[in-house]
């Protein structure tokens, strides 16, 4: 399993790389590995408002929906318009091609409440003993 050590990481399974008060957000590996093969990304518009906490889309595979929660608050500047055409690219380059959203990062937003690859790597151990 990849886990990009640039990455900051989430409980909930999605990848955050912050530059210049924009965040660029998708799912990990590990989570796009436990979907099975996607099929369907449905993402929020431009310009709508995420909140902390909160779904800004969903991933369908041929297992499950999954809710796509936003790890920061803030408002889209831009979507993955690949993704629906090309669901797949989740599951091929999660880190990469697969990203789903860059979001402007809301004033005063606690960056510092993410866990970094190693941090991630032992919450997977852990996850995975429970």
């Amino acid at each position: 399993m990849e886990l990009p050590e640039d990455l900051k990481y989430t409980r909930e399974h999605e990848w955050i790389a912050i530059a210049g008060g924009v965040a660029t957000i998708g799912i990990t590996d590990h989570a796009q590995e436990s979907l099975g093969e996607v099929v369907f990304v449905e993402l929020p518009g431009v310009a709508d408002t995420v909140e902390r906490g909160g779904p800004f889309g969903v991933v369908e595979s041929t297992k499950a929906a999954s809710d796509v929660y936003s790890p920061l608050n803030g408002t889209v500047l831009e979507v993955n318009d690949d993704l629906p055409q090309s669901p797949q690219l989740i599951n091929e380059d999660p880190y990469g091609d697969g990203w789903m959203v860059k979001i402007k990062i809301a004033a005063g937003e606690d960056l510092g409440s993410f866990m970094t690859a190693a941090e991630y790597a032992a919450f997977l151990e852990d996850e995975a003993g429970s």
